[in-house]
């Protein structure tokens, strides 16, 4: 069964300010893990605890390092997270790293924060209270509650917990439906048990058996963990370890993510818009040529390529599984800035014509979301398979129209259908004698990815026949049209006089106009060299009721007055139609 609802916060704020020290004072739980940590007081790595509030609501904490050097452990604890626990210290007051992670929560676009300023016990906190909501409100935290507490004597940590109570209540539903990323922050070896990963489940769901994507193989979930307990089944928002089958723990790193199958595009390019001002302003620094790309609690070295104003297409120096509607938090290591950056496409086309960049910066720029984004999109790309577009993190358009595993944009199929009439007569003036192009040829000229999306272009009067679109009255050249007339003149005067090679010749019909006639029904063909008209079975037929039963082959060319250069094959054409029975001493008899 599934636990109780729990929520994340993540903790943000400078070195000795005092999270760890709060962490422990609401949960009662040491956050830091290791004995280097414990011994020098300083959180080096991220740390997790875990409490159940008054109101019975169960809340997991991550606890991130403060200090500059460890600025990516800190992004590794707040990328994956809905909510921080900014702390400032009343004896300091804002400082450099306080701006740093402030900085990095409002690039990430976090918008549910509480401040608490810690150490009310050291000097006055409401100074320090009004100037770090001031400077919080410019964010995209905007007006942050707060509350001065002192985790020493004890002062103000119920109102913390009651502070938290009300932010928590305020936090959007996770989407429980949607399918899993979950972004590994640790990942351990347990001795009988296998690999174990830990992460913030911020979507999805997750139970013992199911079956995920880690790196492009299938793992197996052996177990699951929440707040320390196992549980069948984890729902987001929420803590939790896995217990992995078949999996080393060499096989893991931070920012590893566990995948729904099918539901995530791996890419290393994406095209996205920067957030607010930063690098994208006139008045800013130049968007560095390298930057690290920090989403979930993975961390990847990109090379940007500006595309106009706020569009930027970055080169991931290895693949990430993104979706449109993703924030990423670009990072310059060297001049410690950070801007955040949403992402517009996860399968950009290239830019290759003079111009491209700054028109495809007006598409992005331009572009929605949702609904509407999706039928942009797909609008674009004119046909993708369905999997790779929700994959994408596009909802499928409404008036998509689905063919087998491809998904065509709205209006795409009439459009097709009004091209396709045109292909047809091109290909019929080039060869006049062919009933139409065969489906690969018109699979091209529509540039379509499949043979099987032909079917949706053909309408009355086209139809596919054996492989090719032909109209529904193609007819033949004018002039094969005259010298097959002539023929079925003469045949119509003679029924079985089926005219020789040297008339076939004489009338410049070869062996593709006959066989054009044939398609147009005509001529019959019944043997190499004898063509005949249409009706001919029944004319023959006729002619035979009269003969005694069984008749002879020459009886039979007597009846129709003509050669045995054509009474055989026609015997035997009329045995194969079942119009005549040979019978063992080589007599016929009809059936």
């Amino acid at each position: 069964m599934s636990p109780p609802g729990m929520d994340v916060v993540a903790t943000a704020g400078h070195v000795d300010h005092g999270k760890s020290t709060l962490v422990r004072a609401l949960t009662g739980m040491e956050p830091d893990r290791w004995e280097e940590e414990r011994r020098r007081g300083l959180t080096i790595d991220l740390g997790f605890a875990w409490t159940t509030l008054p109101s019975g609501r169960r809340l997991a904490v991550v606890d991130v390092p403060g200090h500059e050097r460890f600025v990516g452990n800190m992004l590794a604890g707040v990328g994956p997270v809905p909510a921080a626990l900014v702390v400032v210290a009343a004896d300091d007051g804002w400082s450099a790293q306080t701006a740093e992670h402030v900085a990095v929560l409002d690039a990430l676009g976090v918008r549910h924060a509480l401040l608490a300023v810690t150490k009310a016990d050291l000097a006055a906190t409401a100074p320090v209270l009004a100037d770090a909501r001031e400077r919080l409100a410019a964010t995209s935290m905007g007006e942050v509650p707060g509350v001065a507490v002192s985790a020493v004597t004890g002062r103000g940590v119920p109102e913390v917990a009651a502070a938290l109570e009300a932010l928590l209540a305020g936090l959007p539903a996770p989407d429980r439906a949607a399918p899993v990323r979950l972004w590994v922050d640790r990942a351990f070896p347990i001795r009988g048990a296998g690999t174990v990963v830990t992460g913030t489940l911020s979507a999805g769901r997750v139970a013992a058996g199911d079956r995920l994507l880690l790196g492009g193989r299938e793992v197996a979930v052996r177990g699951v963990q929440s707040l320390g307990e196992p549980v069948g089944r984890a729902e987001a928002t929420a803590r939790v370890a896995l217990n992995l089958r078949g999996v080393a723990v060499e096989d893991l790193a931070r920012g590893s993510a566990l995948l729904t199958p099918g539901a995530f595009r791996a890419t290393s390019d994406v095209d996205v818009l920067l957030a607010g001002g930063g690098w994208g302003s006139a008045d800013a620094p130049r968007l560095p040529a390298e930057v690290v790309v920090h989403v979930g609690s993975a961390a990847v070295a990109a090379r940007t390529r500006p595309l106009d104003g706020a569009a930027v297409r970055l080169r991931l120096a290895g693949p990430l599984p993104l979706r449109v509607g993703d924030r990423l938090l670009l990072r310059d290591p060297g001049a410690r800035r950070v801007l955040g950056a949403d992402v517009r496409d996860v399968d950009p086309p290239e830019l290759r014509r003079r111009g491209a960049a700054r028109a495809r910066a007006a598409e992005l720029s331009a572009r929605p979301g949702g609904a509407a984004g999706a039928a942009a999109d797909l609008a674009r790309r004119r046909v993708v398979r369905t999997a790779d577009f929700t994959a994408m993190g596009w909802p499928v358009p409404e008036g998509a129209a689905q063919v087998g595993p491809w998904l065509l944009a709205p209006g795409l199929p009439d459009e097709l259908a009004a091209a396709l009439p045109d292909v047809v007569t091109r290909y019929r003036r080039l060869r006049p004698l062919e009933p139409g192009p065969p489906v690969a040829v018109v699979q091209r000229a529509l540039e379509l990815p499949a043979p099987e999306l032909v079917p949706v272009a053909v309408r009355p009067p086209l139809a596919l026949q054996e492989g090719r679109v032909v109209a529904a009255a193609a007819g033949l050249p004018p002039r094969v049209q005259a010298a097959v007339d002539g023929i079925r003149a003469r045949l119509a005067a003679d029924p079985f006089a089926a005219p020789e090679a040297g008339d076939l010749a004489a009338a410049a019909l070869g062996p593709r106009e006959l066989a054009a006639a044939v398609r147009e029904r005509q001529l019959v063909r019944i043997a190499e060299g004898v063509y005949l008209a249409p009706g001919v079975e029944a004319v023959a037929r006729e002619r035979l009721v009269a003969l005694p039963a069984p008749f002879t082959l020459s009886q039979a060319r007597a009846a129709w007055g003509t050669t045995r250069r054509v009474a055989v094959p026609l015997m035997e054409w009329l045995d194969a139609r079942g119009v005549t029975q040979r019978l063992p001493d080589s007599t016929r008899r009809l059936r």
